[in-house]
């Protein structure tokens, strides 16, 4: 009579039939642990739209970090009898011609890109700061403090940026706060940062309102940990995600208001150089027969914005938990 099959014997299976392994399965840990921002990064870098707009980004802002890599030509040396010369193309004098001062496009360009530039993560950069400190203590404490913060960001939010950048510049034109890069963007990164946080702290405190509730979070707070680590160890983290896809429009968005202002006369001011300040002066030209001086500029500008919104858009999409 055969000895029966312990049951703790490997290979054993109910009803005698023996379990055998299936060759090539994937072991079950590990399956599903790819992160959120791992696999936005894995969509993100296979998209050629992405690829591009990514490409186009840096080489603006390699541009204005290093005019020089551009042209070795000084932007403000005018020469008054080189005026409005038409594009030589690339390897000439002029590569893409001078302005009706003698000026030399392509370095107006290359150092032009940097004030603009310069100006929107300024802005972008202080705007996130404030809107996420104000949103995470709305979110995280409710009560009196959110609603302080409720109601400052709803009276912003009915004033219209454009007509409000439009009082205060007009009120401090005659002010003069320097001639350096960063002071002639001072007061447009102030006024523009004062009505450029309310989009951040929505955000944030909404995704605080989501996150400070979690199970981890309730027993970081059961063993003791302090309100301001359980905000940036374990909600804030969370909570960031969905900012972080508005940062690359926000900042095509200041760009676009740069130009706006320096249009108006009332943004950057001469004898700063800046794309809006170009797009400026060129467009009195265009009737004339001197089209280029509006279309360099102009160009430089729309593809940032343009680049800078596929950005912002696809990292949107790539960092949204319900597409992955």
């Amino acid at each position: 009579m055969p000895e029966p099959t312990p049951s703790g014997t490997p290979g054993a299976a109910p009803g005698g039939a023996a379990a055998t392994a299936v060759p090539g399965a994937a072991p079950a840990t590990g399956a599903g642990s790819r992160s959120l921002a791992a696999d936005a990064w894995r969509r993100l870098r296979r998209r050629p739209d992405v690829v591009t707009a990514t490409v186009v980004v840096v080489f603006f802002t390699v541009m204005a970090a290093f005019p020089g890599l551009f042209t070795d030509t000084d932007p403000k040396r005018c020469i008054i009898g080189d005026s409005k010369i038409h594009p030589q193309g690339l390897g000439a004098t002029h590569p893409f011609g001078t302005d009706v001062h003698g000026c030399d496009v392509l370095a107006q360009l290359a150092h032009g890109a940097r004030p603009s530039l310069l100006l929107a993560f300024v802005v972008v950069g202080a705007s996130l700061v404030i809107g996420v400190v104000l949103g995470l203590l709305a979110g995280y404490y409710l009560g009196w403090v959110d609603t302080v913060v409720s109601r400052t960001v709803e009276v912003f939010l009915v004033i219209p940026l454009l007509l409000a950048a439009l009082l205060l510049l007009s009120l401090f034109h005659n002010v003069s706060v320097g001639s350096g890069t960063f002071d002639v963007i001072l007061l447009p990164a102030l006024v523009l940062t004062l009505f450029g946080w309310m989009g951040y702290a929505r955000y944030v405190r909404a995704s605080v309102l989501e996150a400070k509730n979690l199970d981890y979070v309730t027993a970081a707070r059961a063993l003791g940990a302090s309100d301001v680590r359980i905000m940036l160890r374990h909600v804030l983290p969370n909570a960031i995600g969905p900012v972080t896809a508005l940062v690359p429009t926000a900042i095509a968005g200041v760009i676009s208001a740069e130009a706006v202002l320096a249009f108006l006369g009332i943004g950057v001011r001469p004898p700063a150089i800046s794309w809006g300040i170009m797009i400026t002066r060129g467009s009195e030209w265009v009737t004339g027969g001197y089209a280029y001086l509006l279309v360099f500029p102009l160009a430089c500008l729309v593809l940032t914005v343009l680049a800078l919104v596929v950005l912002g858009d696809a990292l949107r999409d790539a960092l949204d938990p319900r597409l992955r």
